[in-house]
């Protein structure tokens, strides 16, 4: 691996990844990790470890695909709602110091929880493939 951050990684394409959504400055693809089911992160491509070092003109065009992404995946799983989490800094819970966009579907009569459990990599990329196409 070239890059020392894994979401570069990912992004330049060195680890792989199921993606729903990628355009020159953006990717998005399911957390193998899930809070639920088309738990999805949204990335720039270009590495900026925070909310506070990202440019403005960044942020929008990433917060812009984030809502983009979120309405897609309404659509496609389809959920009841979701949660946009961002976290900022190991005492928030960031545990890649690379900006990035969680999109938590949500689901009636599910609890809300933030706990993650290793996703099933078949149904990960049969989700991948009904989400992207």
């Amino acid at each position: 691996m070239k890059n020392d951050c894994i979401f570069c990684a990912i992004a330049a394409g060195e680890i792989p990844s199921f993606k729903v959504y990628e355009d020159d400055l953006v990717l998005a693809y399911l957390d193998i990790n899930p809070f639920t089911k088309g738990h999805t992160l949204v990335i720039p491509k270009a590495h900026s470890a925070g909310l506070l070092d990202t440019g403005d003109d960044v942020l929008a065009a990433v917060v812009a695909r984030v809502k983009k992404v979120a309405a897609h995946l309404k659509a496609a799983l389809p959920c009841d709602g979701f949660n946009i989490l961002q976290n900022n800094g190991e005492a928030a819970g960031q545990t890649v110091k690379h900006i990035h966009f969680h999109i938590i579907p949500r689901y009636a009569g599910e609890p809300l929880t933030f706990e993650s459990k290793p996703g099933d990599m078949a149904e990960l990329a049969a989700l991948a493939d009904r989400i992207s196409g």
